[in-house]
């Protein structure tokens, strides 16, 4: 069984006083609701080889500690990467002052229980290779990359490792701790055929050790992967453009999922009453046999926390069951704001931030319909296997994607693949506009991201193959 060390970072074994430290956190808190002492300190590593040559290398290390007092809706939030008992004062008289007001009687909210919940080895991935080691490796895998294919004309390599470790001190707790690892290859190949250039891009990565990445035996799968989809888009045709039924494929495409629905069920914007789904808790909103959770307990996922950046132990949270709206994804704050319980969503990107109700791994529970029967209803649409960026507005659900890799299929048969077609819709109509749900629940590679108020976060994503009905595909008409 993997051992958590908990004192790898112990802001209290410096010389920061533990007891005054008590103190002037005791003080910031008369009269709060909420509130906490949030220590970090991390370490990253990343390296860019592009165009047969190493392109970047970057080192960094970081520590700081951020201080939140909470009242009602206000929040103070102060921080500095100096943790000394001068800084943590200073903080403390900021955050009092931004979140004025506060005073009177109040109950300080109670804090999590401490888990001993085990996720994810705390070995600092970034020690496990030498410098030299990992250069020689991306040079074997874009040597690997070239001889292939001749038609491949460029190949970028992205090799990152990074530790995050936290301490959370609050009043009536031990001092919460965790250490969290990632990891993540990437790899682009551009392929060149009579002037016509396109690209493929593949990755892996998650919470584990970096040897993990660096066996052949995981990096070669990526690396053809990725050449795959570039000799793919090689022969694609210009999408169609219209309202169609839409195939999405297993695992990655349910980012589709994160940004139409996952974000309209965070609490504080449903709290807020802006997203679109702020009325409907109880109300069926997904089509029959339509079940969303966000599981943040997923061992060694790239969205999975042993304990979020409040000290609550993560869940695995059903958001809608059987098309059934039943819960929203909750931080400490919004779920007292609406009479709920933390769900451990409350997450930030470093100790700079005050903490959000985020998602962690959002995934649709496979349904019964073989994926093979499913394509084969298809009479006339898009098959959408790859998915780039995307965007959402929140007050409406409204969606678009662009994607990497699509097919176009008449009478169940796919008949060529398409380029240029972007996936248009709205989160609530989509949902109850699914007519069918795979048997082949995948989960994503492992190199989600997530912004949200200008914080971005490591996330997960998964669903099996989808159909869903009348959305709009942008594309070139033919």
């Amino acid at each position: 069984m993997i051992k958590i060390n908990c004192n790898s970072f112990n802001p209290f074994k410096t010389n920061l006083n533990q007891d005054k430290t008590v103190k002037i956190l005791e003080s910031a808190l008369h009269g709060a609701d909420d509130g906490e002492l949030f220590f970090e300190r991390r370490k990253s590593e990343s390296f860019l080889l592009q165009d047969n040559k190493l392109k970047n290398s970057n080192y960094s290390s970081s520590q700081g500690f951020g201080l939140r007092v909470v009242k009602e809706e206000k929040t103070g939030y102060a921080h500095s990467n100096e943790i000394s008992e001068t800084s943590i004062r200073r903080a403390a008289e900021t955050s009092i002052r931004a979140a004025k007001g506060k005073g009177g009687k109040s109950d300080l909210a109670t804090s999590p229980v401490k888990t001993d919940k085990i996720l994810y080895s705390n070995n600092n991935p970034i020690n496990e290779f030498s410098f030299s080691y990992k250069v020689d490796l991306l040079q074997e895998i874009n040597s690997f990359a070239r001889e292939l294919d001749n038609r491949v004309a460029q190949v970028s390599i992205n090799l990152a490792s990074s530790i995050q470790e936290i301490s959370i001190l609050r009043l009536d707790t031990p001092l919460l701790n965790d250490s969290r690892p990632m990891i993540r290859l990437s790899v682009s190949v551009i392929v060149d055929q009579s002037g016509r250039r396109e690209t493929g891009s593949s990755g892996s990565g998650g919470r584990e050790n970096l040897a993990t990445l660096t066996d052949s035996s995981h990096w070669k799968p990526l690396v053809k992967e990725a050449l795959r989809i570039a000799l793919v888009n090689l022969n694609s045709s210009p999408a169609p453009a219209g309202v169609m039924d839409v195939v999405l494929g297993p695992g990655w495409p349910g980012i589709l999922l994160h940004e139409a629905i996952g974000h309209g069920l965070e609490g504080d914007f449903n709290r807020k009453k802006t997203s679109a789904f702020c009325k409907l808790m109880g109300q069926k909103i997904a089509a029959s046999g339509v079940t969303i959770l966000d599981d943040g307990t997923i061992p060694n996922r790239r969205g999975s926390l042993s304990i979020d950046d409040e000290g609550t132990p993560s869940g695995k949270n059903t958001l809608i069951e059987d098309g059934v709206l039943v819960g929203y994804m909750q931080d400490r704050q919004n779920a007292r704001l609406m009479n709920s319980l933390p769900t451990g969503n409350g997450r930030r990107e470093n100790y700079a931030h005050s903490p959000l109700p985020r998602m962690t791994n959002t995934y649709m529970l496979a349904g019964k319909d073989s994926p093979s029967d499913i394509l084969a209803e298809l009479r006339n649409g898009i098959y959408a296997v790859g998915f780039g960026g995307g965007q959402v507005d929140i007050t409406n659900g409204k969606f678009v994607f662009s994607c990497t890799e699509a097919y176009k299929v008449e009478n169940g048969k796919i008949l060529h693949p398409v380029q240029g077609a972007t996936i248009i819709g709205d989160g609530a109509t989509a949902l109850k506009n699914i007519r069918a749900i795979g048997d082949d629940l995948k989960l994503d590679p492992g190199v989600g991201n997530c912004g949200k108020a200008g914080q971005w976060v490591p996330v997960g994503v998964g669903q099996p193959t989808l159909m869903i009905g009348g959305l709009t595909v942008g594309g070139a008409k033919i």
